[in-house]
């Protein structure tokens, strides 16, 4: 175990009570090490550090650790100064780096720190903490989408599954994710409830728009970005932050997929902002069609029609031939 998976361990260990803990009320400590964190993003970002030099710094860092105590006497909103500031800083990754080696994530995110070591070739997946921090990276220097790429996979270590042939899975990661992130981080963390409801978005349907294939209908595609609503363009741009596989051809697929997707729902919106849902006199079809008179019943036909299309479960933009036809098919379920 290298040096600073012990200190690791042990502030582990203190924290879960299991070693006295040394009650600690002046954060001066915890403080000046977030505020080193912080200078060693900015410096590395602008490359004012090599590697070398930061490897010395973060040895340093995890050798003078503030005690777990000491970490949860800082307030929330100097520990949320500082995480926003490494996040959207160009050495980000290197920021987290120094949060992990002085202690601070082991204390106030538990949640990341079970990402470190996971993976690198013991079972044949990708390390899941460089993941991470390679999509903190390559995300768009917005709050809520580098926190949501830092956060995203939190719900692997739970659903890590591996089969006796070594394959490993990570099924309901997302849903696992955005629960874990709802019951203890953001209350952990104070977020508003906007950035909340962004995170818990993000994180819960982060796989959403990979699964996108070109063979998708044109209503599942509107389904899909009817369904992701105002959240879609932070969830595509955390889902082209989320390719980092080393293979140039399928680094160079993904995102062309996830270029394709965004296209495709352009075009359609372009069309749908045209075209009314449904056609005019259509209401006079249906009465035609299945004898029904003008009433109640005929206006809830058509508003049912309406809330399918609105939804993509139905196409819109059709003559009223497509909807008496749709209506046939369906005519158990539409009462007819």
């Amino acid at each position: 175990m290298t040096t600073e998976a012990t200190n690791r361990a042990a502030r582990a260990e203190d924290a879960s009570g299991e070693s006295p803990v040394r009650e600690v009320e002046d954060p001066a400590a915890a403080l000046a090490a977030l505020e080193r964190a912080c200078s060693l993003a900015e410096q590395f970002g602008n490359r004012e550090l090599s590697q070398d030099e930061l490897n010395a710094q973060l040895t340093a860092m995890a050798e003078a650790a503030p005690p777990p105590a000491e970490w949860r006497s800082i307030d929330v909103a100097d520990l949320r100064e500082a995480f926003d500031a490494i996040l959207l800083s160009r050495g980000a990754p290197e920021g987290l780096d120094a949060l992990l080696a002085c202690g601070c994530l082991d204390v106030w995110l538990p949640e990341v720190v079970s990402l470190v070591g996971m993976g690198d070739g013991e079972w044949r997946h990708k390390d899941v903490w460089k993941h991470t921090k390679q999509v903190v990276w390559q995300a768009v220097p917005r709050l809520d989408v580098r926190w949501a790429a830092l956060l995203h996979d939190i719900g692997k270590p739970r659903t890590r599954r591996i089969s006796p042939r070594g394959k490993v899975s990570f099924h309901g990661h997302a849903e696992v994710g955005a629960s874990m992130f709802r019951r203890k981080v953001s209350r952990r963390l104070d977020f508003d409830d906007a950035l909340d409801e962004r995170l818990h978005f993000l994180i819960l349907h982060h796989l959403r728009a990979g699964q996108y294939e070109g063979d998708w209908t044109d209503s599942a595609v509107r389904r899909f970005y009817k369904q992701m609503g105002e959240g879609l363009p932070a969830l595509l741009d955390l889902s082209r932050a989320d390719i980092t596989t080393k293979r140039p051809e399928r680094r160079r697929r993904g995102v062309r997929m996830v270029h394709a997707l965004k296209e495709r729902i352009d075009e359609l919106r372009a069309e749908d902002d045209k075209l009314a849902p449904l056609p005019k006199g259509l209401g006079t079809a249906m009465m035609e069609a299945f004898g029904i008179p003008p009433s109640k019943r005929l206006g809830e036909l058509r508003q049912a029609l309406e809330d399918e299309v609105e939804s993509g479960e139905l196409e819109g933009g059709h003559e009223s031939d497509f909807y008496i036809a749709y209506l046939r098919e369906q005519a158990e379920r539409f009462g007819l």
